[in-house]
């Protein structure tokens, strides 16, 4: 969906101060409140922002140990493996890929070896070939969108950021 100039600077507004109400949103962007819901409900609708709702992390619900496992299927299996993926608490994301492999699904676990029962879980699937597994040592890049939504306005004639005061972080 392209964007136009005030999409993008609410897209960036949003990330900057999420935590923010919609009534304050418009004020900052100078803009009716209904005209800012409307905004809202439509990027929303179209799939470009997800109903807000809190982060939260594997770790400090005591599950360290992040693994990336590449899932190899039987011809025809796809589907019935992503649902049985989905019935498994510790993959917490999971994607069709190219490459090597078919899905690539993100796992967390309590330590190691709870991760092999994790992963003995999806070898167990029918229709799983095999896996590989990666080990997360460390995350370099946190999920960010701000510096590709900035990069968006860049491209929007007439583009400036909701304020011109700083962002505060």
């Amino acid at each position: 969906m392209p964007v136009d100039a005030l999409d993008a600077r609410i897209l960036r507004l949003l990330l900057e101060q999420p935590r923010t109400s919609v009534r304050e949103y418009a004020r900052i962007l100078g803009v009716a409140r209904g005209t800012l819901q409307a905004r809202l409900d439509r990027l929303e609708r179209e799939g470009v922002i997800a109903a807000a709702g809190p982060r939260v992390f594997p770790a400090a619900l005591g599950h360290p140990v992040l693994a990336f496992v590449r899932i190899e299927v039987t011809q025809g299996r796809l589907d019935h493996v992503g649902e049985a993926l989905a019935e498994v608490p510790e993959v917490v994301e999971a994607f069709s890929i190219t490459g090597g492999g078919d899905l690539l699904a993100r796992v967390v676990a309590r330590d190691n070896a709870h991760l092999e029962d994790v992963i003995q879980r999806l070898i167990g699937v029918p229709g799983v070939l095999r896996t590989r597994s990666e080990i997360a040592l460390r995350e370099r890049v946190p999920e960010r969108m701000l510096p590709l939504v900035k990069s968006l306005a860049a491209e929007v004639p007439g583009q400036r950021g909701p304020t011109d005061q700083p962002v505060v972080r």
